[in-house]
This record gives C-alpha cells, structure tokens and sequence, in this order.
C-alpha cells in the first residue's frame, strides 16, 4: 500500500469514527429530545385528563344544582297551585253555605266592625236568599246598618257597608286577601306537613 493510501485510509478511518461518534451523539439527542417530548406529551395527556375530569366534574355539579333548583321550583309551584285551589275552595264553602250559616257568618262580621252605620250592600244572590228578618236580627244585635235592596254584584259574597265616604270591604275576597299571609301558612302547614 502506497503513501497516499496510507493516508487516504487513516482519513477515511478518522471520518468513519467521526461520522459514528457523531451518530452516537447524534442519537443520544434525539433519544433525549424525543423521551422529553414523550414526557411532555404524557404530562400534557395527563393534565388534559385532569382539566377534562374537573370540567366534567364541574359539569355534573352545575347539571346536580340546576335540577334540584327545578326540583325546588316545582315543588313551590305545586304548593302553591294547592294553597290557590284551597283558597278558592275555602271562598267556595262561605258562599255556599246554607242561609242559616252563611247570615250568621254575615252577623258575626258585622258585629265586628267598630262603627256599624251606614248602608249593607250584598250581591243580587245574597239578596234572594237574605233572611226576611235579616234587618231586624241586625237591630236585635246594635248592629244601626241598613240594608239596600240595590245589588252590588261586584261582591263576591260578604258585604260591603257605606258610610258616606267611608266604605268598610267585608267582602270574602277582601277578607281572604287580607288574611291570605295567615291562611297561606295555615294551609302549608296541613298540606305539607313534613
């Protein structure tokens, strides 16, 4: 082997050992960079499993709030269909009550009122059904109240008695109304009991 072979071998050999040690590095980098991505990858899956997790978590909690809140609201729009209902049956039971009841009721809200002169006026129903001695029974009890014979069928049942300008709305739907708070949680309480 000649001179320039020697050499030419020597530098192949070196550029051989060079190019291997520079494919060994070369490799070590890429096993380096390509775990590190690995890694990143799997932490990256991992957080995004977590940030899934916690939204399907916070999902299902906000689904869970929202049907008991539906739950609730319903449950109120029941209580409160059956507390109507009852109201309307209660104002149904005074008005239909038989006429011996129904004028005692009627004396018994007149006798409540401080000042009891003036003018009753009752619905055309009441009238027809008004005791004939509906007036003396009211005088019997100090009760000084006329009784018109003009119907005011603007009134549900009760009465509504004038005094000039003072008016006193002894009304069923003005009585009830203005005892509805008390009424309400009477009726809840025996409706609903727990």
């Amino acid at each position: 082997m000649s001179n320039d072979e020697k050499i030419l071998s020597v530098i192949k050999k070196e550029s051989e050992e060079k190019i291997k040690a520079l494919n060994d590095d070369a490799e070590k980098v890429y096993l380096e960079i390509t775990g590190e991505a690995v890694k990143k990858a799997e932490e990256i899956r991992r957080s995004g499993e977590h940030k899934v997790q916690l939204q399907a978590e916070n999902l299902l909690k906000a689904f869970r709030s929202r049907a008991e809140l539906e739950r609730r609201n319903a449950l109120l729009r029941t209580k409160r269909k059956e507390i109507e209902k009852t109201i309307g049956m209660i104002q149904k039971h005074i008005n239909s009550m038989n006429e011996k009841d129904y004028f005692r009721f009627i004396l018994r809200l007149a006798k409540n009122l401080e000042n009891t002169d003036g003018v009753m006026y009752f619905n055309s129903s009441d009238l027809k059904r008004m005791p004939k001695n509906f007036q003396m029974i009211l005088e019997d009890h100090s009760i000084n109240s006329k009784l018109s014979d003009t119907p005011d069928d603007s009134i549900d049942g009760g009465f509504i008695l004038k005094n000039g300008d003072i008016e006193e709305n002894m009304s069923i739907s003005s009585l009830i109304e203005e005892k509805r708070e008390k009424l309400e949680d009477l009726i809840s309480s025996e409706l609903f009991k727990d």
